[in-house]
């Protein structure tokens, strides 16, 4: 028994020695920017230089409506994001997983080519196709569609076509992995059983895929709550989110405690979203 313990105290060390690099840089890239603003958010410096303990910059969030507005704006809007890139993306996932070795490949090489642009260039292409005398504006024009009603500028819709088209990649990827790992025998035998095509489709494929759903769900989720380029640009100053009213309480009014604060709750707010869905999509 001894020998045995002696054995698996030496494998739990490897472990250890093998887990350490890792868990360092966790520890110095996340656990330890994430600890300085939360203590960051509850801290406040009083006249004789001391700090103290308070919660008066979470208080100031929830006393002012404009905030409230733009926390409510950007859940709105990365739920809707995230929906409009199931939408689109696994039906585009299932279309390359059934083609041909090289259509495939271009379907691929298309989805994957905005990722090597850089995203500042992608808004920017979308603030020319959809400004006023832009690409849309002109396509709707022969409709008699103009003026403002042509311009998805400043407009929440404006911001969720832009980061569909940036975020949809994450979600095509990661649906394609789970559905090149699903046997097209699966299928065939649905169909040998006389079901049809799309009930195939819900019944064995969409089931299947599930992890791959909400694991892109929860990528785009997360990155679009936490974007500030695109909607900044897009939405302009009439539409702020939170990342751009963090930014603003920095750079504006250089009150680092409320914008730790704001980060802080944006932090809480996709936590409480992403690990209850994770639990509850988790297949057995």
């Amino acid at each position: 028994m001894a020998a045995v313990d002696w054995v698996r105290a030496q494998a739990r060390k490897e472990s250890l020695a093998l887990l350490a690099p890792g868990i360092l840089v966790l520890v110095i890239a996340f656990l330890f920017p994430v600890g300085t603003i939360l203590i960051t958010s509850v801290l406040e410096r009083t006249e004789d230089g001391a700090f103290e303990l308070t919660a008066s910059h979470f208080g100031k969030f929830f006393v002012d409506d404009y905030y409230l507005k733009v926390a409510w704006r950007t859940l709105r809007l990365a739920l809707v994001i995230t929906l409009a890139t199931v939408i689109f993306g696994v039906p585009l996932a299932y279309i390359m997983r059934r083609a041909h070795p090289a259509l495939r490949f271009a379907i691929l090489l298309t989805v994957i080519l905005p990722l090597m642009t850089s995203v500042v260039i992608r808004t920017f292409g979308w603030l020319v196709v959809l400004g006023n005398g832009g690409l849309l504006a002109s396509l709707v024009a022969p409709f008699g569609v103009t003026g403002r009603s042509a311009v998805l500028m400043h407009t929440e819709t404006g911001i969720v076509i832009a980061m569909t088209q940036v975020l949809l990649p994450f979600m095509v990827l990661t649906v394609l992995g789970v559905l090149q790992g699903i046997g097209r025998d699966l299928e065939e035998a649905g169909r040998t059983m006389g079901a049809g095509f799309w009930q195939v489709l819900r019944v064995v494929v969409l089931p299947l895929a599930v992890p791959g759903i909400v694991s892109g769900s929860l990528i785009v989720f997360a990155l679009s709550i936490s974007s500030f380029i695109t909607p900044s640009l897009v939405g302009g100053v009439r539409l702020p989110v939170m990342a751009g009213s963090i930014y603003q309480s920095i750079g504006g009014s250089f009150d680092w405690p409320f914008a730790a604060a704001q980060s802080t709750l944006l932090l809480a707010a996709t936590l409480l979203l992403i690990i209850p869905y994770a639990r509850l999509a988790r297949t057995p």
